[in-house]
């Protein structure tokens, strides 16, 4: 069952539109998964869920080694149902939620439909506890004949490679009972708090996007304004933050040590089926092209603003020649529409309906969640993207970055819904893929360097975003969880522990203003899901190293990739990406992806010459 949660980095960008009219902006159909919360077919199916699960435990509990070819064959297809069904269900409730986090009956239904799926689905606790009890030989045996069977397989491998972290059967139904109290509490609290603030901007309440905008304006004083302003309220709630961000690290610390998993982040890397030395030379690889990339970008950048040294409310400032550009909505989905259907046809196509169906909601609105996610709900149904769109170059590029998303998630979904979730570490693929298609495509159309200058170092800030500053966030979390492992920590611990990666990632022409070290408070993804962040420079890594190869004229391009993209969560990374000649357990394949960025960054510095 996959919960929706902001699943791409809330990008500190998008600046007020100063009153330009945007159009538009399309909201949430939600009927194509219920009609509305009292919807006779939400009834139906809890009562079925319901029913279905007890009778699930019923008739397979204590059985499953016991199962032939044809009978595994039915179990897996019957809880594949239990799976689409439990998944509607939250799915409506949880993106009825982000619309208006703050509004108290969204919030009291989403918590008692969890509350009743958790209920319902705790019979079902048992069945990957007695799955990874199955002897290998007969797993391999039962597995081994049947294609309709045999498709899974990749599902419960990854299943059995959480065998040696598995607790008992009692233990794992305590843990599943007690989630809606655990870690889901104190994430709604989080996000709740964050939906209803509100900044104090010379003498204007603004709500947590709209300042975080001001990052991007071209009026320094109000860029610093608006930092000062975030670093206020942060301090006035820390306190609330640093207590969540405690508990969930001492959550996590005391479930790792009850399974005995080696590190904080093997959970990730057993979900995202990577393994540890990959992530590690990822990491590697970025933190010792620091100087290369962000320390040389920003020291460029300090000279085009005519700073000697840039505060942290310069580090998205426009550049000065840049004119204050804003995309209507119309113009923004023509924009993204094109680069897709440059690339091939079928993924305008697949991206179409999101405009016209009702499948995006784009507007900013009192009580909704910050960022941007994709959420692919079910199978059956069909993936939703949500924005906060204002209508800078920034938005139009995570319009592009979700409907990536989207797009993966509606060719995946012919996998079913056990094979159709994609790897933390995949499914970053399609979205920044899109996003390099939409620069490509304005890129070329740049009517004079100027214009491509500003295009360019865009791309740039977009990368270390992306790389530099998720490697810089994946060390922070990795010191966090092992500094809690020794006690509480106060928020001044939390503080330093933040700013211990913030110099060596931006570079010396970084200064810090008081405040700033408050600035962990506000990333979802800390809260939501520990260690996730290092997914996105494992995508763009991944798709520097793919773009590269695609211009190149790669033989049979656009289909190999269609075929990466169908293939959801059935394959591992290493098969996924041999059809390209690439491999990312090879250290090389990173440099081979940050020289992309460390390529654009040369053709910024001829051009100053």
């Amino acid at each position: 069952m996959r919960l929706p949660f902001p699943a791409a980095l809330p990008r500190d960008a998008a600046a007020d539109t100063g009153g330009a009219p945007l159009g538009d902006l399309p909201d949430w159909d939600l009927t194509d998964l219920y009609a509305a919360p009292d919807a006779p077919e939400l009834t139906a199916d809890l009562d079925w869920l319901e029913e279905e699960c007890a009778g699930f435990a019923a008739e397979y509990e204590g059985k499953l080694a016991d199962l032939d070819t044809a009978g595994m064959l039915a179990c897996i297809t019957r809880y594949e149902k239990i799976d689409v069904v439990a998944g509607r269900i939250m799915s409506f409730a949880g993106l009825r939620y982000y619309q208006h986090t703050t509004d108290p009956a969204r919030a009291k239904f989403m918590s008692d439909m969890q509350d009743r799926i958790t209920g319902f689905t705790t019979p079902l606790v048992f069945f990957s506890l007695e799955f990874n009890r199955i002897p290998d030989d007969r797993y391999a045996s039962v597995f081994g004949g049947d294609p309709a069977l045999q498709r899974y397989k990749p599902v419960f491998d990854r299943m059995r490679a959480m065998k040696p972290y598995q607790l008992s059967d009692e233990l794992e139904k305590f843990l599943h009972d007690q989630s809606v109290v655990g870690a889901s509490a104190w994430n709604k609290l989080f996000d709740e708090t964050i939906a209803g603030m509100s900044f104090d901007v010379d003498g204007e309440r603004m709500g947590i996007e709209a300042t975080l905008n001001l990052l991007t304006e071209q009026d320094r004083a109000q860029r610093e304004a608006g930092a000062r302003a975030l670093a206020e309220g942060f301090a006035e709630k820390l306190p609330l933050f640093a207590r969540v961000h405690n508990t969930l690290a001492k959550e996590k610390e005391i479930s790792d040590r009850w399974r005995k998993l080696p590190s904080p982040q093997m959970a990730r890397h057993l979900s995202n089926h990577v393994e540890p030395e990959v992530v590690e030379a990822l990491r590697n690889a970025v933190v010792a092209a620091y100087p290369r990339l962000s320390h040389r970008y920003y020291a460029l950048k300090a000279k085009w603003l005519g700073l000697e040294t840039l505060q942290v409310w310069d580090r998205n400032a426009p550049l000065p020649m840049e004119t204050t550009k804003v995309f209507g909505w119309d113009e923004a989905r023509k924009v993204v529409s094109e680069a897709y259907a440059g690339f091939d046809p079928r993924m305008a196509e697949l991206a179409e309906p999101f405009f016209t169906e009702g499948w995006i909601d784009a507007g900013v609105k009192e009580g909704k969640a910050p960022g941007a996610f994709a959420h692919p709900t079910v199978v059956d149904v069909h993936p939703y993207v949500m924005l906060n769109y204002l209508g800078k170059p920034r938005d139009v590029m995570t319009l592009a970055h979700e409907l990536g998303h989207g797009v993966h998630q509606r060719l995946a979904a012919g996998q079913g819904e056990l094979l159709s979730s994609t790897p933390l570490t995949l499914a970053e693929t399609a979205s920044v893929f899109g996003e390099m298609l939409t620069f490509r495509k304005l890129l070329s159309e740049a009517k004079d360097d100027k214009a491509k200058k500003v295009l360019l170092a865009g791309k740039v800030e977009d990368m270390i975003n992306t790389v530099v500053r998720q490697i810089a966030f994946y060390d922070f979390e990795c010191k966090l969880h092992e500094a809690r492992r020794g006690g509480e920590l106060t928020p001044d611990d939390i503080n330093a522990l933040w700013m211990s990666v913030q110099a060596e990632s931006l570079g010396p022409v970084f200064e810090f203003m008081d405040g700033y070290e408050t600035f962990w408070a506000y990333i979802p993804h800390f809260v939501h899901s520990p260690f996730y962040v290092y997914a996105y420079a494992f995508g763009d890594g991944l798709v520097n190293a793919l773009y590269a190869v695609y211009e190149e004229g790669e033989p049979g391009f656009q289909e190999k990739y269609f075929e990466m993209l169908k293939a959801g969560g059935s394959k591992h990374h290493k098969e996924l990406l041999a059809p390209f000649g690439l491999d990312a357990s090879d250290p090389a394949f990173w440099d081979k992806g940050l020289s992309m960025i460390e390529g654009l960054i040369d053709e910024l510095e001829a051009m100053e010459g």
